[in-house]
């Protein structure tokens, strides 16, 4: 059975990424890429879906680990009644190969070290063909199923019952190094790694990195370390950003609410960019924002609110079969169906993001100003249907407040890029159509007896979504209505003391009832804490927050405060970008006190 969600920690290479248990074991890894299929998929079933274990022999041995500073290099620290051994688990960064490294260094005395791997491709449904390879050293075994091969080196390995084994000694001083590379199974198999130099090479590069940020306050931890892993779910080369590592990971332990978090959402996205932005990433807009005008190429109709790594446009949803799920959760599922829902509210952040780049001090090309007119040509047709939303309802579609406020944002933003900017088009009849959308809001989108703004057009329900309100502008944080409506999300979403999205119980979304806090939104909540004079609540709610996060400062999508459990997909970038904005709100509501 997998661990719980919390006692895995990321490492990547910023073109995948693996999920490494405080056991040892590796229980998550797509090669080459976060959607490719996965050959470690113990995650979602058990060892036998695919899984690397490397630990001590010995039933006593306790761990510690952290990463390496400001890197996703993990090390942990071994402790047994033998001696104590270092481990560090990385994947190699810019050697433009698929690695994963892992480094045992005798620290004390003298530790057996057991290997135990199970190589599963395509999700658990291939089991490869394994042979050794002679005369190489290190070690080297070859496997290959289909399209995909790897080569593992290490301590030599005996095949038991479809796995492959070794135990080895390490004593003090000395050091005994483990890689595993993928490649094109028609390829020759490539050489090893230089281990010393891939160590040094990818601890240099996210350490230049991590210094780069421009935060020095009260949570500068918190905010780098959650800027380290956005770094890491962005794509080198295409600069697309994944909203999370995994797939289907439960929103509800034993439910169907699983989802394939592995592709690049465009408002997730977003979002992202702006606090990669806020804090010093320039370079990092213009990577994405060529990632998008290769995505959303061609007609404007055909715009999808998500899309592959490289901008691929199908993503059609399927059900394994080939794994059980985590801890028996199931479906699991690959693909997701919701790039093909309209979601009024993407446009709008889009266009946030990109006006805070120009704003920086981005400028725009021919191209880039070409394609938000045209996205917001699209919106001028479209904003008046009913819509999805930013939750993905799989129910009826409504018109979501949040999502026309998204839509009041965007043609403001189009607007301002004329009268500031200086950049051409209709401004005129953007502010015409933006102050539409705000009347409609506040005729149809409000409830003057609950004097809060309201789920859906025509609903006294509300939505931890509202939050964003005062986020984007569209009202300032101490308004009367949005502290209304603040007061409507406290009353009928908090669970001990957290936000859920909405009350799932209402059947908006046309799916079983059942989730656990959401932890983007209680980030937003301390946000509007911290931007209407409630520092104290903020702080409050913040310490709490980060108290849920693991020990390597990784937290998934939400909380499940009965059990204490981390749930959802992981590591959730909208998490952490919210994390990132709501110390950030602190920081400057402190300072203004």
């Amino acid at each position: 059975m997998a661990l719980a969600i919390e006692d895995y920690a990321l490492i990547s290479d910023c073109y995948t990424g693996a999920l490494v248990g405080k056991d040892g074991s590796i229980d998550w890894l797509c090669m080459p890429r976060y959607d490719s299929a996965s050959m470690f998929g113990a995650l979602l079933g058990s060892k036998d879906h695919g899984s690397w274990l490397l630990a001590p022999s010995h039933e006593e041995a306790t761990s510690t680990r952290s990463y390496d500073g400001d890197t996703l290099i993990l090390v942990t620290h071994w402790t047994t009644p033998d001696g104590e051994v270092e481990v560090t688990d990385l994947m190699p960064h810019g050697d433009k190969r698929a690695d994963l490294v892992r480094r045992v260094r005798g620290i004390r005395g003298s530790v057996e070290m057991h290997e135990e791997v199970r190589i599963r491709f395509t999700y658990g449904e291939a089991v490869p063909w394994v042979r050794k390879q002679s005369g190489d050293k290190p070690r080297a075994l070859l496997a290959v199923a289909g399209p995909d091969a790897v080569v593992l080196r290490g301590p030599e390995l005996t095949a038991t019952d479809h796995s492959h084994e070794a135990t080895f000694t390490v004593g003090e001083g000395e050091t005994v190094d483990l890689s595993l590379t993928w490649h094109a199974s028609h390829k020759s198999p490539p050489e090893p790694p230089e281990v010393d130099a891939a160590i040094e090479h990818t601890r240099a590069w996210w350490t230049d990195w991590a210094a780069r940020c421009n935060e020095t306050g009260e949570y500068r931890d918190e905010i780098v370390r959650s800027l380290l892993l956005l770094r890491a779910l962005t794509h080198h080369q295409t600069g697309g950003i994944v909203a999370a590592a995994t797939t289907s990971l439960p929103e509800s332990f034993g439910g169907s609410r699983n989802w394939d978090y592995r592709y690049v959402w465009l408002r997730d996205a977003s979002l992202t960019i702006s606090v990669l932005l806020s804090h010093g990433y320039h370079a990092a807009v213009e990577h994405w924002r060529g990632w998008m005008l290769r995505a959303v190429a061609g007609d404007p109709a055909d715009v999808q609110i998500m899309y592959g790594l490289a901008g691929e446009r199908d993503l059609s949803e399927r059900e394994l079969t080939s794994l059980p799920g985590y801890q028996d959760a199931s479906p699991v599922r690959v693909g997701n169906d919701a790039a093909l829902q309209f979601q009024a509210d993407v446009i709008g952040e889009v266009m946030i993001s990109l006006h805070e780049a120009r704003v920086a001090g981005v400028k725009e090309t021919k191209f880039s100003w070409g394609l938000q007119r045209a996205l917001i040509g699209f919106l001028e047709q479209k904003w008046e249907q009913p819509d999805q939303g930013i939750w993905e309802i799989r129910g009826e579609a409504r018109h979501f407040t949040h999502s026309r406020a998204m839509v009041w944002a965007a043609f403001d933003r189009a607007a301002r890029a004329v009268r500031e900017f200086g950049l051409d088009g209709p401004a005129e009849r953007w502010e015409k159509l933006r102050d539409r959308v705000r009347a409609t809001i506040e005729e149809r989108g409000f409830d003057a007896e609950r004097n809060s703004y309201t789920q859906y057009f025509g609903t006294s329900e509300v939505d931890a979504s509202l939050l964003q309100l005062s986020q984007i502008g569209y009202c300032a944080a101490d308004d009367p209505r949005m502290l209304g409506t603040v007061a409507a999300i406290e009353s009928d979403l908090l669970r001990d003391g957290l936000p859920l999205r909405y009350r799932t119980e209402a059947g908006v979304d046309g799916l079983p009832p059942g989730e656990h806090p959401f932890l983007a939104c209680a980030f937003w909540l301390v946000e509007q804490y911290a931007r209407s004079g409630r520092v104290g609540d903020a702080r409050t709610l913040m310490k709490r927050l980060l108290g849920f996060a693991n020990d390597v400062g990784m937290l998934s999508e939400e909380y499940d405060v009965d059990s204490g459990r981390q749930a959802g997909n992981t590591p959730q970038a909208l998490t952490h970008l919210t994390l990132v904005r709501a110390a950030e709100a602190i920081t400057r509501a402190s300072a203004s006190a």
